[in-house]
């Protein structure tokens, strides 16, 4: 009864009125942004490779680069591989096309959220900067509003457990038991303790943890899609081809895939491009206001970086793998589909390494949004002392997700996400003004100044 009901909940804040809402404020801060996330795409790079070290007048408690990294270990995670599969498994092929879409205007709506968190953060009673679209709607709306900011704290402190917590830890599970016979109990107790190391230093920790294995996770992943790739390259043309016109023409049945209508592929395309890259969501904003920097706009160019590596890059790899493959016709969904395509191209290896690659994914999602769900926590009791029981709780949430069925979990989490969405979005449009005027101010700056920023 009570899953009945929250998937029926979950599909109407999931239905087209979110759909629009999302990238239609996407669309509008990349019009009224003249483009400038994908103009400046290169300048976005170059200032996270200078970001790689904080420098001697910059605030905050991890270097631009480590901000940059703890992001996406939030996003890179079950989204990449049970997320680009289940948007493909229910909406063809050109579920894939709308999920570009939903990056390249989310660009625009995670500069704008990352850029607004570092222009109202605060500095706590530890002396450490806290920021984030809670921030940001109370600083840069006024007090008036502060009960949306508390909305935003309390959907995302309550989806973080699900979301980025249980939801993961079972996904660890699954994976490591399908493919390595690993026991869920023995799963749940090393991940308990591999989360505790991490997180209870704090975000300083947690930025170099991130740091030291998300590139090299996301790059060796790169690498096996790559390999697929090549296996497949005649396979590769009729792919893409297949992304652009099934993107605006139904998809018909073949083998055990059943068909979808266009609306399916929007609607999935763009709710699991979200639930990927969480642009629009507001979550990026928590990490890089703790990042080192004096310019609320370099930390936007940087910010937005996480949406194109996580959904350009990394869920274009592993849908085209999907559909080079083949596997999409067979009528599996989510990681197993995945999973099917990665053993498909490199028989008795493949599964082996996504479930490996899944892994890890997910631990560092577990670790950033830890990170998320401390400070929205943290916001609604107005202190930072319950921030031991909070990282307590959150470790002791992680064999508990490892070892349960989450159905009910997941979609509460997933209806939670949506919730979040709101008052940000919001508090984007309302305060875009003020991204303009930072965008232009900062811009028109000499070049030596905009280094020096």
């Amino acid at each position: 009864m009570v899953g009945e009901w929250l998937s029926a909940l979950n599909s109407l804040v999931w239905g087209p009125p979110m759909i629009v809402a999302i990238l239609g404020t996407g669309l509008y801060l990349q019009i009224r942004l003249q483009l400038l996330p994908l103009r400046r795409l290169a300048t976005g790079f170059r200032m996270l490779w200078q970001g790689r070290r904080a420098g001697p007048a910059e605030e905050g408690e991890i270097s631009p680069f480590a901000a940059l990294m703890t992001c996406l270990a939030a996003t890179v995670g079950t989204g990449n591989i049970a997320g680009v599969a289940t948007a493909i498994a229910l909406g063809g092929p050109g579920a894939l096309f709308w999920m570009w879409c939903t990056a390249l205007v989310g660009m625009a709506t995670k500069y704008a959220e990352v850029v607004l968190a570092v222009n109202y953060r605060e500095v706590d009673e530890k002396g450490e900067h806290v920021g984030g679209p809670m921030y940001a709607i109370r600083n840069g709306l006024g007090r008036r509003w502060a009960w949306l900011g508390g909305a935003f704290a309390l959907f995302g402190g309550l989806a973080g457990f699900g979301i980025g917590n249980m939801v993961q830890a079972n996904s660890i599970a699954d994976a490591l038991d399908a493919s390595f016979g690993m026991p869920a109990w023995l799963t749940a107790l090393l991940l308990a303790g591999g989360v505790a190391l991490v997180i209870l230093g704090g975000i300083r920790r947690i930025g170099r943890v991130a740091q030291a294995l998300v590139p090299g996770m996301v790059a060796l992943y790169l690498l096996v899609t790559l390999l697929i790739l090549a296996l497949h390259a005649e396979a590769v043309p009729e792919a893409i081809t297949l992304v652009f016109t099934n993107a605006f023409t139904p998809t018909a049945a073949t083998g055990g895939f059943a068909g979808a209508a266009v609306w399916a592929a929007v609607r999935f395309g763009v709710a699991r491009g979200i639930f990927s890259n969480e642009a629009g969501l507001g979550t990026a904003g928590i990490a890089q206001a703790a990042g080192t920097s004096t310019s609320p706009v370099r930390a936007g160019l940087i910010g937005m970086l996480g949406t194109f590596i996580d959904t350009l890059v990394v869920c274009s790899m592993t849908g085209l793998a999907i559909l080079v493959t083949g596997a999409w016709r067979t009528g599996e969904s989510g990681a197993a589909l995945t999973s099917l395509a990665f053993e498909t191209a490199l028989p008795g290896l493949g599964s082996h390494l996504l479930a490996a690659a899944l892994a890890i994914f997910a631990f560092t999602t577990i670790l950033g949004w830890s990170f998320y769900g401390e400070k929205c926590w943290e916001y609604l009791a107005g202190s930072t002392r319950f921030e031991l029981p909070f990282r307590l709780l959150w470790v002791a949430a992680v064999p508990v997700g490892a070892v349960l069925r989450l159905d009910t979990v997941w979609l509460l989490a997933d209806t939670l996400n949506a919730l979040m969405a709101l008052p940000n979005l919001l508090s984007l449009l309302l305060l875009s003004p003020v991204v303009l005027r930072l965008s232009r101010e900062w811009f028109a700056r000499p070049e030596a100044a905009r280094r020096a920023a």
